[in-house]
């Protein structure tokens, strides 16, 4: 499948073998924030977690693919569709790159490959992704890729001992 391979990196379907990664990207404190998580996961868990990751998209409502740079094959981050809704054709998205990969052309061409296989393959109208208002990365990156800000949801994240908005970013196949 073409659709998933870009210049620089390549999408993939999360394999056995991911574990490892999946564990540290889990375990690592830094991205809690983002993924609403509040403890640790065993990798027993997420042994189960890979052991049905092969379900359907229409099956688990869900699909999180690993971002895989072409040259190295160096797994350097997640792509994750959720809230998956067949019926009225949107998908939630959310990714994250780790810190030693950012800022080098590798999120802005991930979106780009998703965005395509969710509007010719999954027959999407809208994708929409919630973003922290100080997550300056994000926010440019959604931006320069067309979603539209829709909304503030005021003190949404309490996160460190402080609330934060989060915004609303809506991109609709026209």
């Amino acid at each position: 499948m073409k659709t998933l391979h870009g210049k620089h990196i390549t999408l993939r379907a999360l394999e056995p073998e991911d574990l490892p990664f999946l564990y540290h990207i889990e375990n690592d404190e830094s991205f809690w924030e983002v993924s609403h998580t509040q403890a640790p996961f065993s990798k027993f868990i997420l042994k189960q977690y890979l052991n049905n990751a092969h379900l359907d998209i229409y099956e688990a409502k869900q699909l999180r693919l690993v971002i895989e740079l072409k040259e190295k094959g160096s797994s350097i981050g997640l792509i994750d569709l959720f809230d998956f809704n067949p019926q009225h054709k949107r998908a939630g998205i959310g990714i994250l790159i780790q810190p030693a990969f950012q800022n080098n052309g590798y999120a802005s061409e991930t979106l780009d490959l998703l965005v395509q296989y969710c509007f010719s393959h999954l027959q999407l109208h809208q994708l929409y992704a919630n973003i922290t208002s100080d997550n300056i990365n994000s926010l440019t990156l959604f931006q320069r890729k067309h979603f539209t800000k829709v909304g503030i949801k005021k003190d949404w994240i309490f996160s460190q001992g402080k609330y934060k908005d989060e915004i609303l970013f809506q991109l609709i196949d026209e």
